[in-house]
């Protein structure tokens, strides 16, 4: 079966006529109707009630109305009302529209080409662990090299016998384990992000979002729930009604000042609010789909992490205003009760914008009567009187100025404000426009999308972590002021009345030079009605600071930006294919939190692969430097070439590998970000590393020196068991660099604790089961002996625990 062409309607030689959406051309009129993709992008001829969806490519939430008017020619691309644009959808009405561009000229065709000419870097983790990884093949080479110059030329072994062991010591000295840690490391890390709802789609951003120090956020759906819902009531009474709940749960409290729970039964005005909201609208209750079985399942726990203890919201289908009005009636629960179980829908007049209302009429205990909502100046403009609990009122100005003030106050905490009103009607049958005036004004919604539930809570810990969130989104300014404002982003407005910088900016007020764009992106934390030249703009500028940013996005216009992120983070739930295939990471709740665990596990990431790659070269340093003073000091090998590759294999394997599990502890995101030049191997380690080189070859030449006397094969025995041992008691100084091992607990990562027990085993194992003890070339070793040498090998978790008291605790260096 064929893939199905895209059709586009089109004017041609004065006929309606469908062709391919290919064959488009400029200066062809497209024809726009409900439900079709527009083809290209074009200036309106003609626009009636035409709505498009353009979420993908600007940003905007909500459908957008067109008009025929002209725009100022230097508008943000959201705010160019006479223009219609290629990939997005008309969601209502109709129009007609001249081709301005096809192709790679459309804006979307632009977006397209900018991200084809990106020249895409190694990323930031990449460029660290190689040098890691030849800064330790540096030390091992050189350290072998010692050992076989002073084994050859000062100690004069045999060729072969020195050029194997160096070549063991080599073997044992260079991490050729640490690509395959490194990778462990990685999956785990993107395994831990898969249960945060976080999936990886480039195993290095794992890491790199431990590194970040800026988030580039979205609004709309990733900071709030993409969801309209009546958050106040307000009435002629002067009554203001906070309404709880969350989304689209239908059920909630009305509360008045915050406390008092509100009586539908003496609040008469309220009541009739909420049944004017219950009846005017044609927003229903969607019946769920049935999922398959398997869906079902995987969702359920994922369902159950993202309710957090919420109710089950219901599936509201309609528009979205509407379905705000819809809730608040089903929250009131006055449809079921009498006389409203009575009421019938009669008429309806839907929402038109040259009107600025929808009205319907509907059959109560009192007669017909027309039940309005809208636009609030326009459903003032249309009401001679208000409702009291006495009955309906004269409207006189003042109450107009109280009315008008009320509105202006929630508009300005960017909540949608529709009002309500009614009047008797004459008539059962039939409803016009012309029937809508002399209305009784009864009150006012505010309608937001509301933050997210646990978003400030997140924003803060990422302050605490020192991790910036700003706000980059194609939505209104105020809006986002607002919605910065409650979730933490920004500070309260008082707050920043001093500061020379704006709270927040435009895509217009960022047409300045990199100097002062610089100035911009560093001051203010909230960026509205943005382009996606200007998103990218932003995300360069900040990665020429040397800053490490991480961006979220859904639309086609966010891919430019998401793929020049360092890491670009896509909406998984709204986002759009573009966008997920120039992303990182891929969110499947589209939750800002989600954002903050998957930082939380790429910090664990990052000290996994730093405290494996810094065990591996403790053991292997002190391992060589062993060896390099035995041979100076006149001591036989301590051990043969074999011996060296078994204790290269069990330590830094099987250790290593359970190092690379070690959980996040408790400071992991009190610290501040990783920069973005900071190397994985610190020179601060050096004290530490020497500290434990020093009782790790200290314990190896007393002991090869104590049981040489019982020959060398007993000498080697015993410096085996003691390297091994050390070794292995080490993986408790290195689960914790600045921790003491008694504060995060020894039995806190299963996994050590099993390597720990199996690494142990086979070192027992090897010197003392008689094949293994052969071919080794091992001494019988007492059991007495093999747990004397255990219990000395703890001397490297002492001088462990000793180094971070006095580093971390006493601060002596």
């Amino acid at each position: 079966m064929g893939l199905e062409e895209k059709k586009a309607k089109v004017l041609r030689d004065g006929e309606e006529k469908e062709i391919s959406a290919e064959a488009v051309v400029p200066g062809d009129v497209i024809i726009l109707e409900e439900g079709r993709a527009i083809p290209a992008d074009g200036r309106l001829l003609e626009a009636k009630e035409l709505h498009t969806s353009e979420a993908s490519l600007t940003g905007e939430s909500m459908p957008v109305e067109k008009s025929t008017d002209r725009t100022d020619k230097d508008a943000a691309i959201g705010d160019r009302l006479n223009m219609v644009w290629k990939s997005t959808n008309v969601v209502n009405g109709t129009g007609k529209a001249v081709v301005t561009a096809i192709g790679r000229q459309t804006e979307i065709g632009k977006i397209a080409q900018s991200i084809g000419q990106m020249e895409i870097k190694d990323s930031n983790f990449r460029k660290k662990t190689t040098l890691l990884g030849k800064q330790m093949a540096g030390i091992a080479i050189g350290t072998s090299a010692i050992v076989f110059a002073l084994g050859y030329w000062m100690r004069e072994f045999e060729f072969e016998e020195i050029l194997l062991v160096t070549i063991a010591v080599l073997v044992s000295t260079i991490p050729e384990g640490l690509p395959a840690v490194i990778s462990i490391v990685l999956a785990i890390g993107a395994k831990r992000m898969a249960r945060q709802n976080v999936i990886m789609r480039e195993f290095t951003a794992t890491e790199m979002m431990g590194s970040v120090s800026v988030i580039l956020t979205d609004k709309t759906g990733t900071i709030t729930k993409s969801i309209l819902m009546v958050k106040k009531l307000f009435t002629g009474i002067g009554k203001e009604v906070a309404v709880s709940g969350s989304g689209y749960q239908l059920e909630g409290d009305f509360k008045v000042e915050g406390e008092k729970e509100l009586d539908f039964e003496e609040s008469p005005v309220e009541r009739k609010l909420a049944v004017i909201a219950a009846f005017c609208n044609n927003a229903h209750i969607k019946e769920k789909k049935d999922r398959s079985s398997k869906k079902a399942k995987e969702g359920n726990e994922r369902d159950k992490r993202d309710k957090e203890g919420e109710e089950e919201e219901q599936e509201i289908g309609g528009d979205p205003t509407e379905a705000a009005m819809f809730v608040i009636g089903e929250k009131a629960g006055l449809k079921k009760k009498t006389p409203f179980d009575q009421y019938k829908l009669l008429e309806d007049l839907p929402f038109k914008s040259e009107r600025k209302f929808r009205a319907s009429l509907v059959e109560t205990e009192e007669g017909p009567e027309i039940f309005v909502i809208g636009a609030p100046e326009r459903v003032l403009e249309l009401s001679k009187e208000y409702l009291t609990s006495d009955g309906p009122q004269s409207m006189e100005d003042e109450k107009r100025k109280e009315i008008q003030d009320k509105m202006e106050e929630w508009a300005h905490q960017a909540m949608r404000v529709l009002a309500l009103g009614y009047k008797k009607s004459d008539s059962k049958e039939g409803l016009s426009s012309d029937d809508v005036e002399d209305l009784v004004w009864v009150g006012i919604t505010g309608i937001i999308d509301p933050p997210r539930e646990g978003v400030r809570e997140s924003i803060e810990e990422c302050k605490k972590a020192g991790i910036r969130v700003v706000m980059v989104t194609g939505d209104h300014k105020n809006t986002a002021t607002a919605i910065a404002e409650k979730t933490g982003i920004l500070e309260s407005k008082e707050g920043n009345e001093d500061s020379e910088y704006p709270i927040s900016m435009v895509t217009k007020e960022l047409e300045v030079e990199d100097e002062k764009f610089d100035d911009y992106i560093k001051n203010v934390n909230v960026f509205a009605r943005m382009n996606p030249d200007v998103k990218l703009r932003i995300a360069e500028r900040l990665q020429a600071k040397d800053t490490l940013i991480a961006m979220t996005g859904d639309g086609v216009n966010d891919a430019p930006a998401l793929k020049r992120a360092d890491v670009g983070i896509a909406m998984g739930e709204r986002g759009t294919d573009v966008a997920k295939d120039a992303s990182e990471i891929v969110l499947q709740d589209d939750n800002f939190s989600s954002i903050v665990n998957a930082i939380r596990e790429g910090r664990i990431v990052f000290n996994n692969v730093r405290i494996t790659s810094y065990y591996l070269l403790t053991t292997n340093f002190a391992f060589a430097v062993a060896f390099i003073l035995s041979m100076a000091i006149g001591l036989p090998l301590l051990l043969t070439a074999v011996q060296i590759l078994y204790v290269n294999l069990v330590t830094s394997g099987i250790i290593g590998i359970a190092l690379a599990t070690e959980p996040g502890h408790g400071d992991i995101m009190h610290r501040p970000p990783v920069k973005k030049n900071e190397k994985i191997f610190k020179w601060d380690v050096v004290p530490y590393i020497m500290l434990v080189s020093l009782v790790m070859v200290t314990l190896a030449l007393l002991t090869f020196n104590h049981y040489l006397p019982q020959g060398e094969e007993m000498a080697r025995t015993a410096t085996f068991v003691i390297v091994s041992m050390t070794q292995i008691f080490n993986i408790f100084n290195m689960r914790a660099l600045h921790l003491s091992i008694f504060e995060i607990g020894f039995f806190t990562n299963f996994w050590v604790n099993i390597a720990f027990g199996a690494a142990i085993a086979l070192q027992f194992a090897v010197v003392k089961i008689p094949l293994l003890k052969t071919l080794f070339e091992f001494e019988e070793f007492p059991v007495l002996d093999f747990l004397v040498m255990m219990l000395i090998s703890t001397v490297i978790v002492w001088a462990g625990e000793l180094y971070k008291y006095l580093r971390f605790k006493k601060g002596l260096f």
